[in-house]
């Protein structure tokens, strides 16, 4: 079957933080279906270090920017049949409009329905409709607006720029000043696109891939999120299959086909939900292919992006093999763990946020949810290091804990697990006091202000700590000293966690019986 037809895919453009690989491969694999199907393919994509810009990967390359100007001179040299804008990130799904506007057909999931998932008031309208609740927010250009806006939907508030990829200029705003900070370094950029304030809610986070013909809806997979919600999807550790009560997940599965549907989507599309006080809302809806695509296709064994494609072009999901509803259950558990290259970039503050700070990945699959834990984390470069219980007192590694007051009632059951793994604990004074009227030995640490000589730095410096628990109220201001703190960690190469629930996570990955001489091995071909 061959057809004369073009058609032409775009790309990523530079890798650049929460834009990388992921889409990468998307293209790649997007191009392969197409060429099987029989279509002469065209690719735009401007990054010398990627698979899609190999000379051999699509019929025609054009290194070109994605800019609207150079996809439009490429257009008019190919006359294409259409135009795939899915599997290239922010970066393409962004050229959707205009192209639409220039009368080019978009395959798959419509322009117009790419912006009701980015369009505030239409989103939230689908919502309503569909019953699926979200938490309150509103749209904002100025200062004064946003202001009266976090007055209005309470503290905390996140605020974010629509239109955004990889939770770029995204914060957690605690109060006034901090609106007032971010409103003027958002301003100072000149937006087009409003601001958008929504109320935090922490909860457990969770996202979930489908493939949608526009009549039927595949979910290949329901990944939980390790850290709580502000944190980005992209530096959070995801555990596939989740763990959710039977009524959660039936919800899931339902909203999330619901939403699909009505989205309009042909193809893929990306949902993140929270889970706060046992109810279940919606965070956003993606309408294109998302950075766990390539991890959930791997772990699920389901060609995802092929599937997603032959959608596109109108095949039906039943005419290739696959009922509706939740795919399976693997009889497995696979994590996803993020990999940092803080050492590499100077000045940046490792505390994770709502901005995705992340460069790689790396998949652990085990049995067992916890040794798949185990085996992400000692992958993604964590020293999995446990003191000897004889050495007691005397143990010569140490933890600091320097959280945030936020954070404190969850200190103690944090700390008791290094305190039972044998580890000295050290905290700055707040946290001290925390840890000691839960009965631990806790040695005072003073901060740099209240003690020059003898300080965080000079234990830090002194080799004693082999992991900081740092988290800080804020983080944006590098004089700040919780930064300073989190960069010397870098440069000691002490591991340095700025999350309760990473922290866990590892204390967790200690206590178990696993090391890196008894993990199993796993053939994922042959499940």
């Amino acid at each position: 079957m061959t057809h004369t037809k073009t058609i032409v895919v775009l790309g990523s453009g530079p890798i650049r933080i929460g834009q990388g690989i992921e889409f990468d491969y998307a293209s790649v694999q997007c191009v392969q279906a197409l060429k099987k199907l029989g279509y002469e393919v065209a690719i735009i994509n401007n990054n010398p270090e990627t698979v899609s810009t190999d000379f051999d990967t699509a019929d025609r390359l054009y290194f070109e920017p994605l800019t609207p100007v150079d996809v439009m001179n490429v257009l008019a040299v190919e006359k294409p049949l259409g135009v795939v804008v899915a599997f290239g990130g922010g970066t393409a799904i962004k050229l959707a409009k205009f192209l639409d506007s220039q009368g080019v057909r978009i395959l798959g999931t419509s322009a117009d329905a790419i912006d009701l998932a980015e369009d505030r008031e239409r989103f939230e309208e689908l919502c309503d409709r569909l019953s699926i609740k979200r938490p309150k927010g509103l749209t904002v250009f100025t200062e004064v607006e946003a202001l009266e806006a976090a007055e209005k939907i309470g503290y905390p508030v996140l605020m974010r720029p629509s239109y955004v990829l990889g939770g770029q200029n995204m914060i957690i705003a605690r109060n006034n000043a901090d609106v007032k900070e971010y409103m003027k370094i958002i301003l100072r950029g000149g937006i087009e696109n409003p601001v958008l304030i929504d109320k935090y809610m922490e909860g457990k986070e969770l996202e979930v891939d489908c493939i949608s013909d526009g009549e039927s809806v595949l979910i290949p997979g329901i990944m939980e999120h390790i850290e709580r919600t502000g944190i980005h999807s992209g530096d959070s550790i995801a555990i596939y299959p989740g763990e959710f009560s039977a009524e959660i997940e039936e919800k899931i599965v339902r909203q999330s086909t619901d939403l699909a549907l009505a989205l309009g989507t042909k193809g893929l599309v990306n949902i993140q939900y929270l889970i706060y006080e046992n109810d279940l809302y919606i965070i956003e809806a993606n309408p294109r292919s998302s950075r766990t695509v390539p991890y959930l296709s791997k772990v699920s064994g389901l060609p995802m992006i092929d599937l997603a494609t032959r959608a596109m072009l109108g095949e039906k999901l039943s005419q290739m093999g696959y009922g509706t509803g939740l795919y399976r259950k693997p009889p497995y558990f696979a994590a996803k763990v993020p990999v940092f290259s803080f050492e590499k970039l100077m000045d940046v503050d490792t505390h994770l946020g709502p901005e995705m700070k992340s460069t790689g990945e790396v998949l652990g699959i085990a049995a067992t949810r916890e040794e798949a834990i185990f085996k992400g984390m000692a992958a993604a470069g964590w020293k999995m290091i446990r003191p000897k219980k004889s050495e007691g007192e005397t143990s010569p590694f140490g933890v600091l804990f320097s959280v945030r007051e936020s954070d404190l009632p969850e200190l103690p059951a944090l700390a008791k697990k290094f305190y039972d793994l044998g580890f000295k604990l050290y905290a700055t004074t707040g946290n001290a006091a925390t840890i000691e009227r839960s009965g631990m030995t806790v040695s005072h640490v003073a901060k740099v202000h209240e003690n020059y000589n003898d300080n965080v730095m000079t234990l830090l410096e002194s080799g004693r700590v082999v992991y900081v628990v740092s988290t800080s109220a804020k983080g944006r201001d590098p004089v700040a000293e919780s930064v300073k703190l989190r960069r010397l960690a870098v440069e000691r190469d002490i591991d340095c966690l700025t999350s309760i629930d990473t922290a866990n996570a590892l204390a967790d990955c200690l206590a178990s019986p696993y090391s890196l001489e008894n993990t199993s091995l796993v053939d994922i071909n042959h499940f």
